[in-house]
């Protein structure tokens, strides 16, 4: 049996919170119908302003879900971080994981991993909206935006909110074995993700700078025809290599892939609200070959453009 804690820390996520734990308790049930040790042996810590002496004792498993909706900025996540309980959530996460606990956590809970400095070096994700703040604050941690988990044990880390389902999946896989996790997904109807990209939304992270926006606006204003990154960077005032770092910077992509992530989201809507052929919608988004848009899709989403089209 596995001795998880649960880290809660004030106003984090309800969600993230109630996920892990009926995921784990899934597991448990499951597990006794087939009368076998239970999985998790689950104990909850609640972090909140007062000061506590909590420790951590004998946790083979620390997970923290996140932090909650209340950090949607910079300056509200670094206030966050700075607060009394999430400084003692830092301490508490380093002394478990040298007593040799694994550690997990998702969404901006992420964050609060890479302030104790055990994520450099490591491989990690986090929420998309957040990615490209994460980079500039923790460069020594190789950033894997597109991945909804990176199981870089002992440490595991997830994607946006939602991510902590498919957290919780690849933990109770980790240390209840793949049947396990594959009758609690089919319990509870959760379906295998392995990508953040198709909930990435492109126009959310460049309007966080002007340049980006604008550029965002040029390529959606010409998106029917072929154009250079060199013409991109020149239509906001930017020379190509500063337009690629400040892409970069803000949504945490290469020009290309911002250019094509706003050809398929634009392709994905006139899928879903038109009767317009795959032909033709490969030519209004900017793609001569039907090919390489199906390639596409199926490469992001891992479905056809069949798939997007409104049931009959």
């Amino acid at each position: 049996m596995t001795r998880v804690t649960v880290v809660e820390i004030e106003g984090c996520l309800a969600s993230g919170a109630a996920i892990t734990h009926d995921v784990m308790a899934t597991a448990n049930q499951i597990s006794k119908k087939a009368r076998r040790t239970l999985a998790f042996d689950v104990t909850t810590v609640r972090l909140g302003p007062r000061r506590k002496r909590e420790r951590l004792r004998g946790a083979d498993l620390v997970i923290v879900p996140g932090l909650g909706l209340g950090v949607a900025s910079a300056d509200e996540l670094d206030a966050k971080l700075k607060s009394p309980a999430c400084r003692r959530a830092c301490d508490m996460l380093i002394q478990s994981f040298e007593a040799g606990a694994v550690l997990a956590a998702a969404c901006a809970s992420t964050f609060l991993l890479a302030e104790t400095g055990l994520l450099d070096g490591r491989r990690a994700t986090t929420t998309w909206w957040l990615a490209p703040l994460f980079q500039r604050r923790y460069p020594r941690v190789e950033l894997v935006t597109d991945r909804i988990v990176v199981p870089d044990w002992p440490i595991a880390t997830g994607g946006a909110a939602m991510a902590q389902m498919d957290l919780m999946l690849a933990i109770v896989g980790k240390f209840a074995g793949p049947k396990l996790a594959s009758a609690c997904a089919n319990y509870l109807l959760l379906d295998e993700r392995r990508s953040q990209v198709p909930f990435m939304a492109i126009n959310y992270l460049a309007s966080q700078d002007p340049k980006i926006a604008r550029a965002e606006k040029w390529v959606r204003e010409n998106i029917a025809r072929d154009f250079a990154i060199e013409e991109l960077a020149e239509a906001v005032a930017l020379a190509p290599r500063t337009f690629a770092r400040r892409i970069a910077a803000t949504c945490g992509v290469s020009p290309i892939q911002f250019i094509q992530r706003i050809r398929l989201e634009t392709a994905r809507t006139l899928l879903e609200t038109t009767r317009l052929s795959v032909e033709q919608i490969s030519r209004q988004v900017g793609y001569a070959e039907p090919s390489t848009l199906r390639r596409l899709i199926r490469r992001d989403t891992k479905r056809s453009p069949g798939h997007f089209r409104p049931a009959a």
